[in-house]
């Protein structure tokens, strides 16, 4: 089944997308500024699944560029969209978390056309988007950590496990992950998984530049060459992301409902 942009493009509320030359500029935000994260019905945890899974199935998409708006790709929750773990939680609201949390890694990495992340500012919620991109670029403020798991007392699955630790390493991937420890952009690109650090101004105009190029080649090459880059990633994800996502969610289950103490 094809999609064509028309049928998804005013669909989402945190989701930006805007297209020329092939290119899918994809944008997410909150209101129109920095995106805040939320997690319940309706907030991008539940719009991005469906987004992704759109955009891979438009012919019309050959290149996608991922991106935040303002300052920052994404450094805060929205709480007015994050629900506590009540029993309500756990009997009606954590299956559909969990399957999100699946299909938004799934779904990006099915897309058929090669993704450039923009790093446009701190990305310390969630930055696994950006950095399973094909080319990921930088500002010269942008910095990367996770400050959405183990530092606020949750398992960090949602691919962080698989992610962090296949680019940084095993041992600093799980210091990364425990420590919520910011790495900048110009150590990300010692480190390898940051391609270019540009200034703010040069940014965008950097990333439509290399999307065009690319798109100029030949649709299939550009799907087989993405499908060549993912396999890996596909393949791990597969083996690994639900069963972190089911050790996330245990957690949450465990701190909720505490095994009985009495005899």
């Amino acid at each position: 089944m094809t999609i064509s942009l028309l049928q998804y493009q005013d669909r989402f509320p945190n989701i930006r997308l805007e297209r020329r030359g092939g290119v899918l500029q994809v944008s997410l935000h909150s209101n129109g500024g920095t995106l805040k994260w939320g997690a319940t019905a309706g907030s991008i945890h539940a719009q991005l699944p469906e987004a992704l899974y759109r955009i891979g199935r438009d012919p019309d998409n050959k290149v996608v560029i991922l991106t935040g708006t303002g300052d920052a790709f994404c450094q805060e929750f929205d709480f007015s969209q994050i629900k506590m773990p009540t029993p309500e939680f756990m009997s009606e609201d954590l299956y559909p978390i969990f399957r999100e949390g699946r299909d938004i890694l799934v779904n990006l990495l099915e897309i058929e056309a090669p993704v450039i992340g923009v790093v446009n500012g701190p990305a310390w919620i969630h930055a696994e988007l950006l950095v399973l991109s094909d080319v990921v670029l930088a500002n010269k403020r942008a910095s990367f950590a996770d400050k959405a798991h183990f530092v606020n007392g949750v398992v960090p699955g949602d691919g962080a496990n698989v992610v962090w630790p296949a680019l940084l390493g095993p041992n600093r991937g799980r210091h990364f992950l425990l420590s919520g420890a910011e790495i900048s952009a110009t150590k990300a690109l010692e480190l390898g998984f940051v391609a270019e650090v540009l200034p703010t101004d040069r940014l965008l105009p950097r990333a439509w530049e290399m999307a065009l190029d690319f798109a100029s080649k030949p649709r299939r090459t550009l799907q087989m060459t993405r499908t060549c880059f993912t396999q890996p990633w596909r393949k791990r994800m597969h083996d690994e992301l639900g069963y972190g996502l089911m050790l996330e969610m245990g957690a949450v289950e465990f701190v909720t409902s505490p095994p009985a103490t009495g005899r």
